[in-house]
């Protein structure tokens, strides 16, 4: 009724014969109708443009593709490496291999084997795309003092950047110094081609194989005993914790704690390699963009792409234990790696394996905490290993009735087959 009475007194206003009254009136339908429209189209493409961008976003956030994620930079222990230690790159100001070597032999000159001392016999046990790897004999002059070695080799065919940075390599090491539970260098023979890098011998192969073997209904083997319990765990673990406290010491973090990168002796004494983030991060300040990790070993931060840091490692040494006690198995078994992020946003963890103590278990969910800073520190883990142990059993023997099948690992792992033929990782 309200709308028909002003319609009416509108109509009053006019005559009936002027019709401008009436078109106006219609005027107001025409322009606000499709201005209306052209609203809703516009907060239409406005929500569709920020959820495209949103997508967008989330994906430089995501991880690979195939189960592997770039490095990150490290935290401020790039800085800290250039500032605590000296650079370990040899200048690349000459223009031929020879001028290349001759400039390096004096900073090498401590390292140099000479060659003769190395057995003509070379049993290639790993071809890789920079170079093979040898295991040889050592000799000293007294027959009984010869050591068996591995052989890291550069191909002959390298170029003048790829030697620097083997040469870069050997220097590292040369820095890093000894520990008990680093894969030692033993010297080098970089006077001439083909150049060598001497590395000791770790005949038992990689900690991953040996959870593996444990497996199997073998008591011992080449005088290693193949029966695991929670207290060698534990001692195993704590060697770890030790090659990690010495790097952070350095001002370096490792970067890829994993069994795989973990060689094993007979006595059980463990030597943590795969050093190549270590090297990157003290020489060049920063990590090559084209390296890549293995998703499921990776802390959120990682996974995120912010800066890499030693309580990323602390992370990856609770995934460690859980290999462990598993008995070599692949971590989040129900996950997909390009899953795991969003699985760990969730804020869910890897549930308590039936093998697993509660103590143990306790030690991997302080390793898992979503914050960095909530996580316990180098030492204090190192401390609460110690405690673990004295009351662990040692006598109940960890077994998984499964045998692994490698390409169903490296599936769920979310790492390649190939990687798990070479039981020797070097830096």
């Amino acid at each position: 009724m309200g709308d028909e009475k002003g319609m009416k007194r509108m109509l009053l206003e006019c005559s009936f014969s002027d019709k401008l009254c009436i078109v106006q009136h219609q005027q107001y339908e025409i322009i606000i109708v499709p201005a209306l429209l052209v609203g809703v189209f516009l907060i239409t493409v406005g929500v569709i443009l920020w959820l495209f961008l949103r997508g967008k976003r989330s994906q430089q956030q995501s991880p690979g593709l195939q189960g592997n994620a770039p490095v990150p930079p490290s935290r401020s222990l790039n800085q800290e490496a250039g500032e605590h230690g000296r650079s370990v790159f040899v200048p690349l100001k000459e223009t031929t291999v020879e001028s290349l070597l001759k400039t390096s032999t004096h900073a090498l000159a401590k390292l140099q084997v000479p060659r003769e001392q190395l057995s003509e016999v070379l049993e290639q046990i790993y071809n890789g795309s920079c170079g093979a790897i040898y295991r040889s004999k050592m000799h000293t002059g007294d027959p009984a003092k010869s050591k068996s070695v591995v052989l890291k080799t550069l191909k002959e065919s390298a170029g003048l950047h790829e030697i620097q940075d083997f040469l870069g390599r050997i220097q590292f090491y040369q820095y890093l110094g000894k520990h008990q539970n680093l894969v030692q260098l033993e010297g080098c023979c970089t006077e001439g081609l083909p150049l060598y890098m001497v590395l000791e011998d770790m005949a038992q192969g990689d900690l991953l194989s040996f959870l593996w073997t444990c497996r199997r209904d073998v008591m011992t083997m080449d005088g290693l005993l193949y029966d695991l319990s929670e207290v060698q765990i534990y001692h195993i673990g704590k060697q770890v914790l030790l090659a990690l406290e010495f790097l952070q010491d350095k001002h370096l973090f490792h970067g890829d704690v994993a069994a795989r990168n973990i060689l094993i002796q007979c006595d059980l004494t463990a030597k943590l390699c795969g050093l190549g983030l270590a090297y990157e991060v003290h020489t060049h300040g920063a990590i090559s963009s084209t390296r890549t990790i293995p998703l499921k070993w990776l802390a959120p931060e990682r996974l995120l792409q912010r800066p890499a840091g030693i309580r990323g490692d602390i992370w990856s040494f609770g995934i460690l234990l859980y290999e462990m006690v598993t008995l070599g198995a692949p971590p989040y078994p129900e996950v997909p790696p390009v899953s795991i992020l969003q699985h760990l946003q969730r804020r869910k963890i890897m549930k308590r394996p039936s093998s697993c103590t509660h103590t143990m278990y306790g030690l991997m969910k302080s390793c898992w905490r979503w914050s960095e800073d909530s996580r316990p520190s180098l030492r204090e883990l190192c401390s609460r290993l110690e405690t673990a142990a004295q009351t662990a059993d040692d006598k109940a023997v960890l077994q998984v009735p499964e045998l692994v099948v490698p390409e169903l690992y490296a599936a769920v792992a979310g790492i390649s087959v190939d990687s798990l033929s070479y039981s020797h990782s070097f830096l």
